[in-house]
């Protein structure tokens, strides 16, 4: 059975990218996936300190707040959804201090090292990501920028879907094209699970 664990980055929790993010996840677990989320902003944690303890006494992150489950799950899922709001051009800075503190990922010398990730290779990521912006050449950069990040850490292949044009929470459930790819990013993900 294959996990799925998905970061709901919105502050909203029936904002736009939790609801098209749901969609995603009650079709992988039509499909047989075993499904864990986490609403983000109703976690307590800090950003990454930036004090290395992971790359010269541990091998996971020091903190030990909320985050600190989420990052274990992360490391043992099969497929991670990141699901989020675009605020001032990134994703919400509930998602983007856990990406931070998925440095404690990289081993200590990933700079060197052509395996440069403690996570297994293999996993597959999903960013789900809604903006107001209607115009879809604005804020392309989120994507290609966070899959660069999570090749690093063993996440062979990345799945975008994405809907513009979309402000007022739950206002994604009227976009159709939208809700499609996100069932058919699942599909595709899940479909030849055994």
């Amino acid at each position: 059975m294959k996990k799925v664990v998905c970061l709901l980055g919105s502050p909203r929790p029936h904002g736009n990218s939790a609801t098209l993010a749901r969609h995603f996840l009650a079709e992988a677990e039509r499909l047989g996936a075993a499904v864990t989320a986490f609403p983000l902003n109703t976690l307590s944690y800090r950003g990454c300190q930036g004090c290395y303890a992971c790359k010269t006494r541990l091998d996971h992150c020091i903190l030990q707040d909320d985050l600190a489950p989420v990052l274990a799950a992360v490391a043992a899922c099969d497929i991670l959804v990141l699901a989020s709001p675009t605020y001032y051009g990134e994703v919400s800075s509930q998602l983007k201090a856990f990406i931070d503190r998925t440095f404690s990922f990289l081993v200590p010398d990933y700079v060197t090292n052509p395996r440069r990730s403690r996570l297994a290779p293999g996993k597959a990521a999903v960013f789900v990501l809604c903006q107001a912006h209607p115009d879809e050449t604005a804020f392309a950069d989120i994507f290609p920028r966070y899959s660069f990040f999570f090749r690093w850490y063993g996440f062979t292949e990345s799945h975008l879907i994405r809907c513009c044009g979309v402000r007022d929470a739950g206002e994604v459930a009227g976009r159709r094209v939208a809700l499609d790819l996100a069932v058919a990013t699942a599909r595709r993900l899940l479909s030849a699970a055994p």
